[in-house]
């Protein structure tokens, strides 16, 4: 009984710690302007529709929407890892503003967009470049091979 009573409470606490750290979200960037400020910018289905790809009008072939590489986190406000890469990919947002953009989709809120591209874990990253297939990646990356990744796969830099 002392045993179930003490993992009651550290489960309590942890509870409390973590609502307690999803509660500080960070402002992100508006759907319209927040490519242009270099900044992280959320997605729901109507823009990922619009902006990344169209998988109702094209259920066969991949056809990417933008004008502009992308990476695409899927997360949820109370993932650890998640929560651990966000700083990385704001950071990357703003170096790398004329070059790609970073969007992030909620697994939570966005449910069928989760399950069109099969996610499981989280976070897990699309990299999208302008023409070719998008590369899936899991996990909370360091940022070098964020930077590795968008020289030699989004940006085909050498």
């Amino acid at each position: 009984m002392k045993n179930l009573k003490s993992v009651f409470l550290i489960t309590l606490a942890l509870i409390t710690v973590s609502c307690s750290l999803s509660a500080n979200t960070e402002k992100e960037g508006d759907p319209k302007t927040g490519t242009e400020k270099g900044e992280v910018v959320n997605l729901n289905k109507a823009d990922f529709l619009s902006k990344v790809f169209d998988y109702e009008k094209n259920a066969e072939k991949w056809v990417y929407e933008g004008d502009k590489p992308c990476i695409i986190d899927f997360y949820a406000d109370w993932c650890p890892p998640c929560k651990k890469i966000a700083p990385i990919l704001k950071d990357l947002a703003s170096v790398y503003k004329n070059d790609i953009v970073i969007y992030k989709i909620n697994v939570d809120q966005e449910q069928e967009l989760a399950a069109v591209f099969g996610v499981q874990n989280i976070p897990t990253l699309l990299f999208i470049p302008k023409d070719g297939q998008p590369q899936i990646a899991q996990g909370a990356l360091p940022r070098e091979v964020f930077v590795e990744q968008i020289d030699s796969f989004l940006l085909n830099k050498e």
